[in-house]
């Protein structure tokens, strides 16, 4: 493990970016491409390790990936592994290969690193299950995932109780092989991108704001250009919005509604927020956006808003340090499943950096004093918490000691240096 100092403050810049492929969307990109019988150009997929998990994964299942093209011969003929799929850090790669295993005639196991065997995979039973799909988790309802071998896959009409994309996505895979339609349906907020994209290939077609109708039938190959990730330039946008006047831009963005709470939750507390339309992938909006800081106040977020900006809340916390009152985050108790348990993950952060913050059991209140200082912080092995912490240190009153650092390579491998890249 590596550890990295990290000395602020970095003062007031201008800078125009690119940040990596959408992660989320790349994940899905692979599943998609590699479902389909034939040839798929896959452009802009992200460079973390979770990314190269779904394509590991996929290639042992018999499916070629090289450089952009994907080549399968269909899920109806992949090959049984050898040994056991192990998905490492990426819970995205194991809950949506979970679902289009489960109701396919492969058998197969997949396990994880550390963190990830210790994450909650319970909920995705029931879903699958109930579509005749084959899934069983371990005593504790943790990897390792035993999936496949169905014989008999049935249409179903499901409700989930979470705005969850991936086991929306899982449920959504495995109904592509049912007798007849099914439907999910879940608390909104969600990340809609799968329902999206099925809709655009006539497999999938909305009922109402939240519930989505499954057309089973083949995925036919396509060409998919991935954008860039919200979830990565929001450690960007971030850093602009702690420095007043600062300013970032970032091109070709994912737009989709469901990744835009973070920058909902800037512009309540102070942030100029510009973004401007430029295009559309795969039925999702892209374009350019402008973050500039400005002074910060506290806000309460909760419902909704959450589920939307679930991966960015670690930084609500240290831009919630940064502003003035008390900046509070409720309804967020699925932090606690994440690889580390955030809540817990991010109160030690900020006290760590001398910040005033109480948990709560669904999340956490922060005291905005206008500054933190220095300290050393334990990542828990979870790259949002050490991105979040280099964050923090562009603006804290002494350095900052990042332990484990290069666990941002999970999502963004060049996060450091882009980030340093800001004031040149």
């Amino acid at each position: 493990m590596t550890d990295l100092t990290l000395s602020g403050p970095g003062g007031v810049f201008s800078a125009d970016i690119a940040v990596p492929g959408d992660k989320s969307l790349s994940h899905r990109a692979l599943m998609f491409a590699a479902m389909a019988k034939g040839d798929s150009l896959v452009t802009g997929l992200g460079p973390g390790a979770d990314i190269q998990r779904t394509a590991t994964a996929l290639r042992s299942l018999g499916v070629s990936i090289v450089d952009d093209r994907v080549r399968s011969p269909g899920i109806r003929d992949w090959d049984e592994p050898t040994s056991a799929i192990d998905c490492g850090n990426s819970g995205t790669t194991m809950r949506l290969l979970s679902g289009v295993l489960s109701t396919s005639n492969i058998h197969a196991t997949l396990v994880g690193d550390a963190s990830l065997s210790h994450r909650p995979m319970a909920r995705l039973v029931d879903p699958l299950t109930s579509l005749g799909g084959v899934i069983t988790t371990s005593s504790s309802d943790t990897p390792p995932l035993d999936v496949g071998g169905a014989t008999n896959v049935i249409a179903a009409d499901f409700t989930i109780p979470i705005a969850s994309a991936q086991v929306r996505t899982a449920f959504e895979f495995a109904a592509l092989a049912a007798t007849g339609p099914s439907t999910i349906d879940s608390p909104g907020g969600f990340r809609d991108h799968t329902e999206r994209w099925l809709a655009a290939i006539g497999r999938g077609v909305w009922e109402t704001d939240t519930k989505f109708r499954i057309v089973p039938g083949p995925i036919p190959p396509a060409r998919y250009e991935v954008p860039g990730d919200p979830s990565s330039a929001a450690f960007m946008w971030a850093v602009a919005a702690i420095e007043p006047s600062a300013t970032v831009t970032t091109r070709r963005i994912s737009l989709n509604p469901g990744r835009l709470g973070f920058l909902q939750i800037l512009e309540s507390m102070g942030t100029t927020i510009e973004a401007i339309v430029t295009g559309s992938t795969g039925g999702d909006p892209v374009g350019d956006v402008t973050v500039t800081g400005g002074r910060l106040r506290g806000i309460t977020i909760d419902g909704d808003l959450v589920a939307s900006a679930l991966d960015e809340l670690p930084l609500v916390a240290v831009i919630g340090a940064y502003a003035d009152g008390i900046t509070s985050v409720r309804d967020a108790a699925e932090l606690r499943g994440k690889e580390s348990d955030r809540i817990d993950s991010v109160v030690a952060m900020i006290r760590s950096l001398k910040g005033g913050i109480e948990p709560r059991r669904d999340g956490f209140d922060v005291v905005g004093t206008g500054f933190l200082d220095g300290g050393v912080i334990e990542t828990q092995h979870d790259h949002r918490i050490a991105m979040a912490a280099a964050v923090a240190a562009t603006k804290a009153t002494a350095p900052v000691v990042i332990r484990d650092a290069e666990i941002a390579s999970v999502s963004w491998p060049d996060f450091y240096t882009t980030m340093e890249g800001l004031w040149s």
